[in-house]
């Protein structure tokens, strides 16, 4: 398709040329847009005040660091915990494991360390352990056969 004809085939409501025009690391990203597709009104810039920002951790709120751990797994593999007839691993079951060692076997006989920084409903993702240094990494809940965390 030609540059011209994808605006009148797909109905995108922001033109591509706001961003082209606009410096993508600006933090008002609203300036770029036109005040009529608000109403005239023009939504504000920054949160109001005594309130956080939607990316910050709310105050109080005991930040985990989201990076690899600083040390190797532990050098114990451990047994197996078998989930028969599981279609998938439910999202709820491996919260418990987050921030911690976990050793995952997936449906293809493959099994490694694995330390999981975020769970969403259908993936999860983290730092898998090579055997010399975590990497990251992450997988659809529908690959592992089972799990366990220490």
């Amino acid at each position: 398709m030609y540059p011209s004809s994808y605006h009148q085939y797909y109905n995108i409501p922001y033109s591509h040329d706001v961003y082209q025009s606009a410096n993508p690391f600006q933090t008002d990203y609203y300036s770029a847009l036109d005040s009529r597709q608000f109403g005239g009104f023009q939504p504000p810039t920054t949160p109001p005040p005594g309130q956080h920002t939607p990316f910050a951790p709310p105050s109080g709120h005991h930040d985990l660091e989201d990076g690899p751990p600083t040390s190797p797994p532990p050098s114990a593999v451990p047994q197996q915990m078998h989930q028969a007839g599981a279609f998938a691993v439910d999202p709820g079951s491996m919260v418990r494991c987050l921030h911690r060692y976990t050793y995952v076997w997936l449906r293809g006989f493959e099994q490694f360390w694995f330390y999981p920084t975020f769970i969403g409903r259908h993936s999860v993702s983290g730092y898998r352990w090579t055997g010399r240094r975590w990497v990251n990494f992450g997988i659809s809940l529908r690959q592992i056969q089972s799990f366990t965390c220490v």
